[in-house]
């Protein structure tokens, strides 16, 4: 693609870096054909290509970001299923982010658009307040059907009151600052990112990574200060917030014998996952922290890309489940990490089937299904067809969104895949499949 930046703007690296990947783009059309908002409404502008050509344009003629980009742009779902398409590796990921920033600098969004965005950023990565506020949402939660359909802010908080949990799990010992001894001979050092969101909502999922790491025989350690990884506000363009977010998770595991003594970041969240990769990115201009930022980068695994690595135990009961492996968005286009997961499903004894359209988003994408509800509940719904069509015993995916999200639109029970590969190597039984296995406990 031709550019026309001047030489002052490409003074500024972030146009630099800009300009570089608008002129990897072709015009080919290929990410079109799996994007999902272009699959489902077919407006060129709701396309990767067409969003690149309206932020080629605000950023080459320095405008000030207006109605027709920003409704467009935050209809992306940075799903990155355009990457994985890309025939000539145009970074999408970080051009999207750019423009996300940009509008955030030189937009002036409607004050319930503001007020909705503000109110996530400070909750979402906050454990605290967000299990505040889920407490909140579940005594209301009876009136969400009031909110259905409704336009503007009243349809958000019907979606938030929609996603919000039946009941609040109590808080898990294990996510505390701390380290678990590996079982038998110590084979690796790992810390475990424990996260904001899931640890609320899904605490289990911390405790059975734990446990199946150190069952085979890996050293866990829970650092402390450790919290949300910035994704959320990184992908709402309030880059200060993400950037101090990445410091703060940078500077608690660089205490660890400043990172040599880690084999490993391990990350069961795979939106989390594919922004703690790109830490080196985000702080390459830092110089307090862009090497160790680019060692973190190098350290983080995905835990089904650090369990395939280094070999799953063998399965100590019989686990004859059908399982649909849903894989996220943020794992397999974000970090390119397709097959380890089915791998590990498989050698633990489960039947794993592959889902038609497996490449498109189910609607999660962070908030989301909270700021695009009427289009997050379609690719929902659509996802969840998709899923049933194969009659599965139980549907497994490794990111907390999607669960929450596709847990919301159908009765097949879901789970994360540690919870599965757990209970299949001797952990207990994930409680969305008590009731098909008959099993309360190990």
């Amino acid at each position: 693609m031709q550019t026309n930046f001047t030489l002052a703007q490409l003074a500024d690296p972030e146009i630099a870096e800009a300009e570089k990947i608008l002129r990897a783009c072709v015009h080919c059309g290929f990410c079109t054909a799996t994007c999902p908002t272009f699959v489902l409404l077919g407006d060129e502008l709701d396309s990767p290509r067409g969003r690149i050509y309206l932020i080629k344009d605000m950023l080459e003629n320095d405008k000030p970001a207006g109605p027709e980009v920003v409704k467009h742009v935050d209809r992306c779902l940075s799903c990155l299923s355009c990457m994985t398409t890309c025939p000539s590796g145009v970074h999408y990921m970080h051009l999207v982010d750019h423009a996300r920033k940009h509008i955030e600098e030189t937009y002036q969004r409607p004050g319930e658009d503001r007020w909705l965005r503000q109110l996530l950023a400070v909750i979402l990565p906050n454990p605290g307040l967000f299990r505040f506020g889920l407490l909140g949402a579940w005594l209301v939660k009876p009136l969400a059907r009031l909110f259905e359909g409704k336009p503007g802010l009243f349809g958000r908080i019907g979606a938030m009151l929609r996603l919000a949990p039946a009941a609040i799990p109590t808080p898990s010992w294990m996510d505390r600052p701390q380290v678990f001894k590996a079982e038998g001979e110590r084979r690796a050092r790992v810390a475990l990112m424990t996260g904001c969101a899931q640890m609320v909502l899904a605490p289990s999922i911390n405790e059975a990574t734990i446990r199946l790491l150190t069952r085979h025989g890996v050293e866990v350690v829970i650092p402390p200060l450790t919290g949300c990884c910035g994704a959320l506000t990184h992908h709402m363009g309030r880059e200060a917030d993400a950037l101090d977010a990445a410091k703060r998770n940078i500077d608690s595991w660089r205490r660890e014998d400043d990172l040599e003594g880690l084999d490993a970041i391990i990350i069961n969240t795979s939106g989390c996952g594919t922004t703690v990769k790109d830490y080196g990115f985000m702080l390459r201009h830092d110089a307090s922290y862009a090497e160790a930022a680019t060692r973190v980068s190098a350290l983080a695994k995905d835990v089904s890309e650090f369990l395939h690595d280094h070999g799953l135990l063998p399965a100590t009961r019989d686990v004859d489940l059908k399982v649909a492996y849903h894989a996220a968005c943020s794992l397999q286009h974000g970090q390119k990490v397709t097959s380890p997961p089915k791998a590990l499903l498989r050698q633990a004894g489960f039947t794993v089937r592959e889902v038609p359209e497996g490449h498109l988003c189910c609607g999660s994408a962070g908030t989301y299904n909270i700021l695009q509800p009427a289009i997050a509940t379609e690719l929902r719904d659509r996802k969840v067809r998709n899923l049933e069509s194969l009659t599965p015993d139980v549907i497994a995916a490794g990111n907390i969104g999607c669960i929450t999200q596709i847990g919301g639109g159908t009765k097949v029970p879901i789970t994360h895949t540690v919870e599965l590969l757990d209970w299949a190597t001797g952990g207990p039984t994930p409680a969305p499949i008590r009731s098909i296995t008959g099993e309360m406990t190990s």
